[in-house]
């Protein structure tokens, strides 16, 4: 076991006491050379300490010199008792994808071992048997564990849409005596003991820059300041210890950080990296014994069985679609996370490739053999993405990578009419698919499917279905044009090429509809008000709108609203969480509905009057 406290010097002889009694407890029959190795202090500060503690009363001598620990000594240690293990895992792991889309990455296994739980048989083989497990994301898969090893489970609710600091205020219940891990750690020799002395995080040495949190310390090991992007430096990397009072100090922040707006993108570090002075914390170095894998790269590195054989579906459709063995499947980086799909971009030899996931396969929206033909029927036009491999059983797709390529900018203009005149080659070509897409049908299924998992969270929701009628009835009235559409166009689905060319991307959810569905959902996407709204239409139609082009840009905007409101209701009631995502939606809904009944009715005035 690497040493623990790096000689700090001016120690406190509790402390010391502490780290040469706990030894003799875990190996009675160690050497005093064996107790200065396995505790970290020179050989002179643990004779002292044992020569203190023997004047003490806390140690005895027995035949042969042999050290045992008196009950005065034991009274005395249990100060310094361990009472529990918090584990935060309910985060995503978005760097280790495509393996954490079907494994949480504390559940990944290294050398046949899930990560979370050889660190629980850690805990347990020094006595902590207190555990508590923060879970989020795929929160079920770690249900196991319980029956396993008696864990506790503290549902994070807020873990798509905020980091550790928030997980940590979730069980700020059970700070104590508590060692805090993060679940996607491996630990190689057992840094745990059933009795601390002082608080301390373990720390690793990294060579090169680094984007992780890294500290500088005194020289007694004490952290003086801490700070992101370091270089040739200590990183915050693994377990911590928190005694009683630091316990005490740090739920006084979590408690203010919480409540503040802002703080939602905080790691939990980020208190100590602001009040260092108040919650002193010493480094534990443990450089080449304590691993965090940023991705699938370093656990290939650290255990080979991922070259080839990661047991992950996603790995194993691009080698089989590709194919070419696992091993050939590199430089694997997340490029987009958004409500509907998950999307990684990933070498193959000299070519760049992107995989996209669909987030919920399940999804009554998803139909990847609609997609595909529609692929089909636009390829001629030169306007979409270039598909390699579309599997209508998943919706997995792969398509080759725009090198330096760079979603559009909806708050410039001239982007802004680029997205208009593309999306407006698609509508004007002629183009027909199989008309299985009928957004009034998906709307009623996710309000109804919603409604029956008592979802939906809008009081209001049966004047709303009222309001959603009399669109209908409008849209009857009006009598709109029946082609192909995206049903997705969101400006992160558009993209601009290093040469300049307009790509849109991802076309699962379009259909044969009114082809302002389009600029209604570019609208909503990009947050636009009414003015950004209007000078959309323009750009789109290349002239001023007639109010009949205006009402439906209106009414497609409240049933896009609609559509994407009770949608994210519905997935947020099986394990998904939006933020103010469909309060956003459910207003476009509501705003534009007056807007078009305003519209229309000056319509119906016009057409009196003539």
């Amino acid at each position: 076991m690497q040493n623990e406290r790096n000689r700090r010097g001016n120690v406190l002889k509790q402390e010391n006491f502490v780290i040469v009694c706990r030894q003799l407890i875990e190996k009675p029959e160690a050497t005093q050379r064996e107790l200065a190795v396995g505790g970290g202090l020179s050989l002179g500060l643990v004779n002292a300490t044992i020569k203190e503690c023997l004047a003490e009363g806390y140690l005895l001598k027995k035949d042969r010199q042999e050290l045992v620990l008196t009950e005065k000594g034991q009274a005395y240690l249990e100060l310094f008792r361990v009472k529990n293990a918090v584990i935060l895992t309910a985060g995503f792991g978005i760097r280790c994808v495509p393996l954490t889309y079907e494994t949480p990455k504390g559940l990944l296994e290294v050398y046949g071992k899930p990560m979370i739980e050889r660190q629980i048989e850690q805990l347990l083989e020094k006595g902590i048997n207190d555990i508590v497990l923060v879970v989020g994301y795929k929160k079920e898969m770690f249900d196991y564990l319980i029956d396993k090893f008696g864990v506790k489970l503290v549902y994070n609710r807020e873990y798509g849409v905020k980091n550790t600091l928030t997980s940590l205020y979730y069980v700020a219940e059970y700070l104590d005596s508590t060692y805090l891990l993060e679940a996607d750690n491996w630990i190689e020799n057992n840094v745990f003991h059933l009795y601390e002395a002082y608080n301390w995080h373990t720390v690793v040495y990294m060579q090169g820059p680094t984007h992780e949190l890294c500290a500088m310390a005194s020289a007694t090991d004490k952290i003086e300041s801490m700070f992101f992007s370091g270089e040739d430096d200590w990183a915050i990397i693994g377990p911590a210890y928190f005694s009683p009072a630091f316990s005490k100090k740090l739920k006084v922040f979590l408690i203010d950080y919480y409540n503040r707006p802002g703080t939602e993108n905080f790691y939990w570090e980020q208190i100590m990296v602001d009040h260092i002075d108040e919650l002193p914390m010493y480094l534990n170095r443990q450089t080449g014994n304590v691993h965090e894998f940023e991705n699938l790269e370093e656990l290939r590195m650290f255990d080979p069985t991922y070259i080839n054989a990661s047991n992950n579906q996603v790995m194993e459709a691009i080698a089989e679609a590709c194919c070419v063995p696992e091993e050939e499947i590199s430089d694997i980086f997340p490029i987009k996370a958004g409500v509907i799909n998950n999307s990684f971009r990933f070498s193959i030899k000299q070519d760049s490739y992107v995989c996209r996931i669909p987030r919920n396969k399940a999804d009554k929206m998803l139909e990847p053999q609609k997609e595909k033909a529609i692929y089909k029927a636009i390829q001629h036009l030169g306007i979409s993405d270039e598909i390699v491999s579309l599997d209508t059983g998943s919706g997995v797709k792969i398509t080759r990578y725009f090198g330096n390529a760079r979603i559009t900018d909806p708050f410039d203009d001239r982007e802004l009419e680029l997205c208009m005149k593309q999306i407006r080659i698609a509508h004007e070509s002629g183009v027909t698919i199989p008309d299985t897409h009928d957004i009034d049908e998906i709307i009623e299924y996710y309000i109804e499917s919603a409604d029956t998992l008592n979802a939906i969270r809008f009081s209001d929701i049966r004047e709303t279905r009222e309001k959603y009628q009399q669109l209908l009835d409008i849209r009857r009235k009006l009598g709109v044009p029946h082609i192909l559409y995206h049903g997705d166009y969101n400006h992160s689905n558009v993209m601009i090429t290093q040469d300049g060319e307009v790509k849109i991307l991802d076309w699962e959810y379009g259909g044969m509809g009114d082809p302002l569905i389009d600029v209604a959902m570019y609208a909503i996407f990009a947050g636009f008000n009414r003015e950004r709204v209007d000078y959309s239409l323009r750009l789109y139609l290349k002239k001023e709108p007639l109010i009949q082009e205006r009402i439906r840009l209106y009414l497609n905007i409240a049933l896009s609203g609609l559509l994407w409101a009770m949608w994210s209701q519905y997935n947020q009631a099986i394990d998904q969480e939006f933020g103010d995502y469909p309060l956003r939606m459910y207003r476009y809904m509501k705003d534009y509905y007056l807007l078009t009944i305003e519209n229309y009715q000056k319509l119906i005035e016009m057409e009196v009057s003539q």
